[in-house]
């Protein structure tokens, strides 16, 4: 697989919450924040390492091949968590790359981590 984004920002929720909210995004006790598009699935996690480690397959009909690796670290109270974005077939044109990106970019730093309460 190759990686063709990635992205690392800090968030209010210790590494373990995150974990579970990346997970079990659906769960009943959690604000939902995995609001899906016509042209995206619900993920399921192929790996996890708790609490630093959760890998999804691929959100997208058209791009099956896809996995989205987080990598969750402790920073103070809060943590890092990076999403790295592999394919495994060729690259995607610019615009679906971007596309790809955008969108992980709004479920992970801005729904997941309103979520979470910033």
């Amino acid at each position: 697989m190759i990686e063709v984004g990635a992205r690392a920002r800090t968030q209010p929720a210790p590494p373990w919450a995150l974990f579970e909210a990346l997970t079990q995004p659906r769960r009943q006790s959690a604000r939902a924040w995995l609001g899906l598009l016509d042209d995206e699935v619900e993920p399921a996690v192929v790996e996890a390492e708790h609490p630093y480690l959760v890998v999804w397959s691929s959100l997208w009909t058209e791009r099956p091949d896809a996995r989205v690796r987080f990598e969750l670290a402790r920073d103070g109270s809060g943590s890092v968590l990076r999403w790295v974005l592999l394919v495994e077939g060729p690259e995607p044109e610019a615009a679906v790359l971007g596309h790809l990106r955008k969108r992980l970019n709004q479920l992970i730093n801005a729904s997941l981590r309103y979520s979470l309460g910033r």
